[in-house]
């Protein structure tokens, strides 16, 4: 049952996620205060399966949305959805095929053997519940788990062909765990005095098997983000002149 749970709650928030990033961009500056911040967060990330043969990581972009609440002085609780987020790997090997029962595919155009790449990508919505903590000097560091529920996976033989792509999917969702979650940790710089945009970085490795009959296979990803928030400086600015 709670498994249940977690997984329409997951697909509630995959239903209202882009809405709620059109509406970061039109009422942020409403939803800001000097407790909450909210805005958009997006950026590029280097994802990688352990336990394959394979070790090339795949680079995927993503885009979601933030909070990132004040909870006492300099502590904050940061989360939020990444709508458009992927993991996988690149360059799966003879034995990587065979272990997910991929097939590998023999094909040629004019007698010659056509050569390509496998590779195993997946999308999830990942939701990270970070504990943060900012120096005065606006950089920050942060801690806690990360969760993602996985909706869209398969293995991808691409090649080239003079110059045009050749693409074949076989999508093998059956397979892989829905729920993700593990640890992450991360840390970043906060522009003009703590109220502008925020570059960072953060790992993540997960706890659970990516595979169901595969053990020891965990997502594991390097993120480079940019967060974007929403009239929080004019907030903060009207706050003062009030004052």
């Amino acid at each position: 049952m709670k498994k249940l749970l977690i997984v329409f709650s997951f697909i509630l928030i995959g239903m209202t996620a882009q809405s709620q990033i059109l509406i970061t961009l039109l009422l942020g500056d409403k939803l800001n205060s000097d407790g909450l911040e909210f805005g958009l967060e997006g950026g590029i990330n280097w994802t990688q399966i352990s336990g394959l043969e394979t070790k090339d990581f795949g680079r995927k972009w993503n885009l979601g949305f933030y909070f990132d609440i004040r909870l006492k002085n300099q502590w904050f609780l940061y989360t939020g959805v990444l709508v458009k987020s992927n993991m996988g790997i690149e360059k799966l090997t003879d034995n990587d095929l065979q272990s997910l029962g991929a097939e590998k595919y023999n094909l040629s155009i004019g007698g010659e053997p056509l050569v390509g790449d496998y590779s195993q990508k997946m999308s999830y919505f990942l939701v990270p519940v970070l504990a943060k903590y900012k120096f005065k000097n606006n950089i920050y560091v942060e801690l806690g788990p990360q969760f993602g529920l996985m909706y869209k996976s398969w293995v991808e033989f691409e090649s080239n062909v003079d110059g045009r792509d050749a693409i074949i999917k076989e999508y093998n969702k059956e397979k892989i765990n829905k729920i993700d979650a593990g640890i992450m940790i991360g840390a970043g710089y906060t522009l003009f005095k703590g109220t502008g945009w925020t570059f960072g970085a953060k790992y993540y490795y997960g706890f659970v098997n990516v595979y169901k009959d595969i053990k020891n296979t965990k997502n594991s990803s390097i993120f480079l983000k940019l967060n974007i928030p929403i009239g929080a400086g004019k907030t903060k600015k009207d706050n003062k002149e009030t004052e």
